[in-house]
């Protein structure tokens, strides 16, 4: 068997049955899961097989994601985020890396350290407005041949001089590309993400698309003609308007905060290094305190 010799549906039903035999028997090797020659090197090809990919397995879902959303009407959120995946290998490189984990504390007050062993995998989820799921839109599977600290990188390479296409960043890029196409309605999507995708060649990408992102801001960018930043414009921006919210503290106490919400579109700049690549870009900006 090699994944592109078969047929989609003999292709899901050989993998199903190797998911299934992989999930009862999670700590066996694979010809103890199988428990004949002829499925264990199914196996063995399936999973050595380079023209199998996470696109590859993942194309019905992506198909009846998009079935799903041309049946709804309104906006569609589509929502990106990381996810890791850790696991414990006697010989770990043989997967990779994800990161490097403080573990407890030893005597002479230093914290031990260690690589994680893993996967990770950026997944993007179109969901209603009302909150329905309809599927994933784009997924990226990866891992690290070595971790190297993100802190320990920053002093020696300032990250907004390397190109996006050269770091790990440019999967919220591509998944925010995927999905757009895949919904065929890019005036429909809002892409939402994390602080972690507060990253300009994003804005720049949505707008050539036409398509727009909802994201919680990381960098205090420069702003209309460059003397200014976003928190000093807001700074001066009247409150729009104010929630009360309820809740509890860590003692289990009620507690009230009064949530203020300001808004304002402004003229945002890319940053000063990758300013004659790219345009100063128009943003709605809601900054909440």
């Amino acid at each position: 068997m090699t994944g592109c010799d078969l047929g989609d549906a003999r292709l899901n039903q050989r993998l199903a049955v190797m998911l299934e035999a992989l999930g009862d028997r999670p700590d066996k090797s694979l010809p103890t899961a199988f428990q004949d020659w002829a499925n264990t090197k199914a196996a063995y090809r399936f999973f050595a097989n380079e023209n199998v990919s996470e696109d590859k397995i993942l194309e019905g879902h992506f198909a009846a994601s998009a079935l799903r959303i041309q049946a709804t009407d309104g906006p569609i959120l589509i929502l990106q985020d990381t996810t890791e995946f850790s696991f414990k290998r006697s010989s770990p490189e043989k997967i990779g890396f994800i990161n490097e984990s403080t573990g407890r504390k030893m005597k002479e007050g230093r914290h031990l350290k260690h690589t994680v062993c893993g996967l990770l995998m950026h997944a993007s989820l179109a969901i209603t407005a009302e909150g329905l799921p309809l599927g994933l839109t784009a997924a990226k599977f990866w891992t690290r041949n070595k971790f190297k600290g993100t802190e320990a990188l920053k002093r020696k390479v300032n990250p907004t001089r390397v190109p996006i296409e050269q770091k790990e960043s440019m999967r919220w890029l591509d998944n925010l590309q995927r999905s757009t196409e895949l919904a065929s309605s890019p005036a429909r999507c809002v892409h939402i993400g994390d602080r972690e995708s507060d990253i300009f060649e994003l804005f720049c990408l949505a707008q050539d698309l036409g398509t727009h992102f909802l994201i919680r801001s990381c960098v205090d960018r420069l702003a209309e003609d460059g003397d200014t930043t976003i928190s000093q414009v807001m700074a001066e921006t009247q409150v729009s308007g104010t929630h009360d919210i309820h809740f509890r503290d860590k003692r289990g106490n009620q507690q009230q905060a009064t949530l203020s919400v300001k808004h304002a579109k402004l003229t945002v700049c890319p940053p000063i290094g990758k300013q004659k690549k790219y345009q100063k870009q128009a943003l709605g900006i809601i900054f909440a305190e």
